[in-house]
């Protein structure tokens, strides 16, 4: 039997030992998110409906180019995260490892394709 004060059960990160640093991750991107979200629809709609040269030019400038990686990057680890809740919340066993999994790969490789594709017609 252990002798494990209140207080001494209480400094402890809870039984998943990230739940605060998850938890304030989630505030912080979605906070972040607010405005690059707004900075990219303000960007992405001016160049709706332009030639490709147009959207071209317009994505090869630093700062649009900078938007688009920061949304897709910050997007899609925000969505990783919410997406892992839920599966954990929903599911249990060998279809959540699979969910899980599934859910990592799709995440990084909208990202990787998302970030690929600015940086080509950035550079």
């Amino acid at each position: 039997m252990r002798y494990i004060t209140d207080r001494k059960r209480a400094l402890g990160l809870g039984a998943a030992k990230s739940g605060t640093e998850h938890h304030w991750f989630m505030i912080v991107s979605g906070v972040a998110l607010v405005g690059l979200v707004l900075a990219f629809v303000l960007i992405f709609g001016r160049a709706l409906g332009a030639s490709h040269d147009e959207v071209v030019a317009t994505f090869s400038r630093p700062f649009p180019a900078l938007v688009a990686l920061l949304t897709i990057w910050v997007g899609m680890l925000h969505f990783r995260k919410g997406a892992q809740t839920a599966i954990e919340d929903y599911s249990r066993g060998v279809t959540q490892k699979i969910l899980l999994i599934v859910n990592i790969c799709i995440s990084y490789t909208v990202m990787a394709a998302g970030l690929y594709a600015v940086l080509r017609i950035a550079i």
